[in-house]
């Protein structure tokens, strides 16, 4: 598994020694920086997971770093700021800040917090990543469904005709890959007005979308049927 990385930049050397060691040990790649520039060639080499940047250095302030990475960059930046100066708090959150730390720093609540910020900038990636993914096409066995055009197109590249409700429900599953959904749910989903609770229809529907898209309909690999529950886009 490959370690997170994290960059901090602080001109104050005790500080980031602590921080460093605290880090390492909790399993985090650590590179450090004693101003802007060097946090600026520290970026040019290779960007982090996270970095931790103090707002007072010397020469190029922490507020105006973080302005000129925000051009380029979107990794989480946490702010070290002083437990007094709210006012740095608020700017560093409006300058691009994602999260910020007080001095002196409670090691146990610096754990926590990069822990939080580099999950949640894995989530907002992974969304992004599929939101990208379902606003394209996407595989179903040897087939691909054109999600913009709502079209679906063979293994050689022939369009395949399919209902509206068809799309609608290879779209739902799209949406859903790897996650068992009821009949129910794929009806709501699906938008069909004509559903009543508990409508068998769906397995005739699933039915005709198989002879569609899969090789082998009658042994059934891309949309697989969950024993007393549902199906499952694998």
């Amino acid at each position: 598994m490959t370690q997170n990385s994290i960059l901090i930049c602080d001109d104050e050397a005790p500080l980031r020694r602590m921080l460093k060691d605290h880090l390492s040990e909790c399993g985090y790649d650590v590179v450090e920086a004693a101003n802007a520039d060097e946090l600026a060639d520290r970026l040019a080499e290779e960007e982090p997971d996270l970095i931790i940047l103090d707002v007072r250095m010397p020469g190029t302030d922490g507020f105006t770093a973080l302005r000129d990475l925000r051009r380029d960059h979107k990794v989480p930046v946490m702010m070290l700021t002083a437990a007094s100066d709210v006012v740095d708090k608020v700017l560093g959150l409006e300058f691009g800040a994602d999260d910020y730390l007080t001095k002196p720093v409670d090691l146990r609540e610096l754990q926590a917090r990069v822990k939080a910020a580099i999950r949640r900038s894995e989530i907002q990636v992974a969304e992004q990543e599929e939101a990208v993914r379902i606003c394209g096409t996407v595989a179903f066995g040897t087939c691909r469904l054109d999600l913009d055009g709502a079209r679906l197109f063979g293994p050689s590249g022939d369009e395949i005709a399919v209902t509206a409700m068809e799309f609608s429900l290879l779209k739902v599953f799209a949406q859903n890959r790897g996650r068992t959904l009821n009949r129910d749910q794929l009806l709501e989903q699906a938008h069909d007005r004509g559903w009543e609770p508990f409508d068998r229809s769906i397995d005739l529907r699933i039915s005709r979308i198989r002879r569609k898209i899969e090789p082998n309909p009658t042994k059934p690999e891309v949309i697989r049927t969950v024993r007393g529950i549902g199906y499952v886009f694998s």
